[in-house]
């Protein structure tokens, strides 16, 4: 990975909040040459630090429920390189799991998030995952949550992480 300068930290957190400005509009933002931000955008993107994409209003879409599911691998499956192929075209089949790692925590060793029109649809993964996963790990629990709920105090949202890379950077500074 290069060696970012400062400029950089600014364009990432712009694109956070708004991956569809212009580079003109970054330029007249940022208070620099339009070529300057092409040059510095196309370093960013050919790195791979940004993905776009955007993130939907899960509640407006008629999703009703985001689980966060914790399991535990029980066994050390023979042939990992097909395990580990099998997931991946599990996880292309569920386009609904929007986060799956292996990690640490809560008494788990795996994590997946997921989201879901209705509590049956919620149920018919976790049952496809005991059926096509039992051998080799157990869900732990999960952790569902209303998205019709009046409880959440913020939405699913990269915004403020823009300003977080930001700070953090202008602190490295000093």
């Amino acid at each position: 990975m290069i060696k970012l300068k400062p400029i950089d930290y600014e364009i990432i957190s712009k694109l956070i909040k708004n991956p569809r400005v212009s580079d003109r509009q970054l330029a007249k933002i940022l208070k620099t040459s339009q070529p300057t931000i092409t040059r510095r955008r196309g370093i960013i993107e050919k790195e791979e630090l940004l993905e776009y994409t955007s993130i939907p209003n899960l509640k407006k879409l008629e999703f009703e429920i985001l689980a966060i599911t914790f399991g535990n691998r029980t066994a050390s499956p023979s042939h990992a390189e097909l395990q580990i192929q099998k997931a991946k075209d599990f996880i292309e089949r569920h386009p609904n799991l929007i986060f799956v790692s292996s990690g640490i925590g809560v008494n788990s060793d795996r994590v997946v998030i997921s989201i879901h029109k209705n509590f049956g649809d919620y149920m018919k993964l976790q049952q496809e995952i005991r059926q096509e996963w039992g051998n080799v790990m157990a869900v732990a629990g999960s952790f569902i949550i209303s998205l019709a709920s009046d409880s959440i105090l913020r939405n699913l949202t990269f915004k403020y992480l823009a300003e977080s890379v930001k700070k953090e950077h202008a602190q490295k500074k000093t």
